[in-house]
Parts: structure tokens; sequence; C-alpha cells
């Protein structure tokens, strides 16, 4: 679903995190809900278990910098996160193509 051609930088304020599970027997991933200055965007980031190990918490009230591809998701508009700014931490997800930082990545 990842678009590298529709990849754009969005900056604004979490107002939730949330633990989705896409489908039955699958695990949860993790998604923000993030206000900016023109809208309010449902953010993906990606599986629980590979956000959760990477060291940076993103909260409500986080002023975040987002690089994604933005896509149409439930007939919604909604952003596939590449990478996460905040602050000075920085959370890489994919690669320029969209490719997962976590495909081949071992679960601890």
């Amino acid at each position: 679903m990842y678009n590298p051609e529709t990849v754009e930088t969005i900056s604004g304020e979490v107002i939730s995190v949330d633990k989705i599970t896409p489908s039955k027997g699958m695990s949860y991933g993790i998604h923000l809900i993030v206000k900016t200055e023109k809208e309010i965007i449902s953010v993906h980031l990606g599986p629980g278990w590979y956000i959760e190990n990477q060291g940076i918490t993103i909260e409500p009230e986080d002023k975040i910098e987002i690089k994604g591809s933005r896509i149409t998701f439930d007939g919604r508009p909604a952003i596939i996160a590449g990478e996460v700014k905040k602050g000075d931490e920085i959370l890489e997800l994919r690669d320029d193509n969209g490719f997962p930082a976590w495909s081949g990545w071992r679960r601890r």
C-alpha cells in the first residue's frame, strides 16, 4: 500500500495512540491520530512488537513530524509512515521504496 510517489511530510500533534489488530490471528499494529493545521489524519506506524522495541515513545500531545505515503484507507485519507521525528529522535520505519524496516528483523 506504500506508494513512493505519494510521499509527503506532515507535522502536528498526536491526539491518540491506538493498538489495532487488522484481522484475527495477526499481531496488532500501532496507529496514531495526528492533528495538523489542515486535517486530522490516521497514521499507520507498523507492528507493535517492532515499534515497542525501538526506544522512542510517542504519546498524546507530542509534537511530531511524519514522512510517509498518503493513501486512502476505508474511504478516508491516511499516512503510512516511513519516518517519524520527535525532537531529536527519529523512528525509521520504511526505506524510500516503502520496504519495512522490520522485514527480516527477528522478534526477541
